[in-house]
């Protein structure tokens, strides 16, 4: 289902249609307006100019969260191998020690 929301981004209103929530979507405004500010605060910038920098620090944050979400994801993979490579071990530990209780 399809959410019409309004929203104001950069002095601007803009209805969007998104099958996020009216929240979600609130939140996302917020932050690009946050993002916005954050350049218009830099100097004298014209809106384009503030949106393409806003634009690029957000793809910025994005590009280096992706990065660590991958980094992530490799060390739980390979704990996940380690894992299971000591269950191995420790199954194949608990059978010798029962073939040597058994020897005694």
């Amino acid at each position: 289902m399809q959410n019409r929301v309004t929203v104001t981004v950069g002095g601007n209103t803009y209805t969007l249609l998104a099958a996020e929530g009216e929240d979600y979507i609130r939140q996302v405004a917020d932050y690009v307006n946050k993002k916005l500010e954050e350049t218009a605060n830099m100097g004298r910038l014209s809106q384009s100019e503030c949106a393409i920098l806003a634009a690029f620090n957000i793809a910025d944050e994005t590009f280096k969260e992706q990065k660590s979400s991958e980094n992530l994801r490799r060390q739980c993979k390979e704990l996940l191998e380690e894992s299971s490579r000591l269950k191995l071990e420790l199954s194949e530990a608990k059978r010798e020690i029962f073939k040597l209780q058994q020897k005694r």
